[in-house]
């Protein structure tokens, strides 16, 4: 059993030939089902321009599963600063959280949440990348105006999002929990984390160091299945590498016939060795290794799966394997 608390990020991927509709309805029923298991927040990420992963409003879709749920915490995984003006953020996850008795996270991020260089600068109304003291101010600001400006109670819980050390430094500087994306650059987590608890400022949002590590997790009865199912972003993530943003989300028998460089292959499986691909023993112990490794107080779990079936799936095997059950499962 793993003793911390487990939550569950959704990317909402978009399977070759499905509708955005289709997808946007298996996230409803993915809220639900999460819910039923005892996981304890739901997050959405912020994505643009992809033909693998739905580009949906982290705060339409929160909105929505809030109203559909009654216990589960529900936030954004990220949404991203740079593209949203700070007071619009505060007025809009603090209407949330008013709304559905204080469950709801303001997870920040910082990143493009895109590959399409038009795309991004769309988003950004011309201008370029944020600087580093601009996202500073944008996220100082977010804060402030939840507090000083919307007059609202409860207020959203917030998060940053980090993938560095930079973001660490960030958290550790408001005083925030710190959400680090392991599932994306596993190699910077432990140095990124020791750089968060050494520096940590006390505030208002939290009053010790909190870690969420967000790790890929593909849980199925037997390893092979597991590799079968990872299949698909695979094939994403080998793109992505060669800076790729534009593939699709592909079927597992279409990424069972596609050929990986042998520098693709080498990154693809050093990746794998850091997150929970497997058996639900093997599962167990990558989870366990992980929380103790890095102290988390909270792994999430994000299962890029090309079928709704097999994601839920491998969320039932972890509740029912590895998950320690609340007073209400036990």
């Amino acid at each position: 059993m793993i003793t911390v608390p487990l939550s569950a990020l959704e990317v909402a991927t978009v399977q070759t030939g499905a509708s955005a509709a289709a997808t946007l309805q298996d996230t409803t029923e993915f809220a639900r089902r999460v819910e039923e298991l005892g996981y304890q927040r739901l997050w959405y990420a912020e994505h643009h321009h992809s033909p693998a992963i739905g580009a949906f409003p982290p705060v339409v879709l929160i909105a929505h599963a809030a109203a559909l749920t009654s216990t589960i915490r529900l936030g954004s995984g990220g949404v991203l600063a740079p593209h949203h003006a700070p007071i619009m953020l505060a007025e809009q996850f603090g209407t949330l959280a008013a709304l559905h008795d204080g469950r709801i996270d303001l997870g920040i991020g910082r990143g493009p949440g895109t590959f399409d260089e038009p795309t991004a600068r769309a988003l950004r109304r011309g201008a370029g990348p944020a600087t580093d003291g601009e996202y500073h101010d944008d996220v100082s600001a977010t804060l402030r105006f939840l507090v000083e400006e919307t007059a609202l109670s409860p207020l959203p819980e917030p998060w940053l999002l980090s993938s560095s050390t930079a973001g660490a430094a960030l958290a550790a500087e408001l005083g925030l929990p710190i959400a680090f994306a392991h599932h994306i650059r596993p190699d910077n987590t432990l140095a990124a984390l020791r750089h968060y608890r050494e520096r940590f400022s006390p505030s208002r949002w939290s009053t010790r160091p909190r870690v969420l590590i967000c790790v890929e997790t593909i849980c199925a009865e037997t390893p092979d299945e597991a590799a079968r199912l990872a299949g698909p972003m695979d094939v994403v993530k080998a793109g992505l590498l060669q800076g790729r943003g534009d593939l699709p989300f592909p079927t597992p028998e279409e990424a069972a016939s596609h050929s990986f460089t042998a520098q693709e292959q080498g990154a693809l499986t050093a990746f794998r060795a850091q997150q929970a691909h497997g058996s639900p023993e093997i599962v167990a112990q990558r989870l366990a290794s992980l929380a103790e490794a890095t102290g988390a107080d909270e792994l999430m779990l994000a299962t890029p799966v090309y079928k709704l079936a097999d994601r839920l799936r491998s969320y039932e095997l972890v509740q029912q394997h590895i998950m320690m059950p609340t007073p209400s499962q036990s």
